[in-house]
């Protein structure tokens, strides 16, 4: 039963390796892209003008950054994170 359980902790211990060497592949794609940024200081997020000003700006940013992503399921999901972190940026910056 020791030769076993040997076997699984080696087996979970290489599995567990592998988890940050995936995180640094995807950190060095990610320094491939263009860095984003959404101006909003000129913005009234509390009318509907603003809300649409800032969507608008928002969607130009996401497409510039992940504009080297070329299948276009990553790059839906690209875009999807970037507008989820503005979003999270502007409200966490109101409060």
């Amino acid at each position: 039963m020791t030769n076993f359980t040997a076997r699984i902790a080696g087996v979970a211990t290489l599995a567990l390796a592998c988890v940050p060497a995936l995180a640094l592949t995807t950190a060095a794609r990610a320094a491939g892209h263009v860095p984003a940024a959404v101006r909003i200081s000129d913005l009234n997020l509390a009318t509907p003008d603003g809300r649409v000003q800032f969507s608008q700006r928002a969607d130009a940013a996401a497409h510039r950054y992940c504009a080297n992503e070329t299948a276009l399921d990553q790059k839906s999901a690209c875009e999807a994170g970037v507008r989820a972190e503005v979003n999270e940026k502007v409200q966490a910056s109101r409060i």
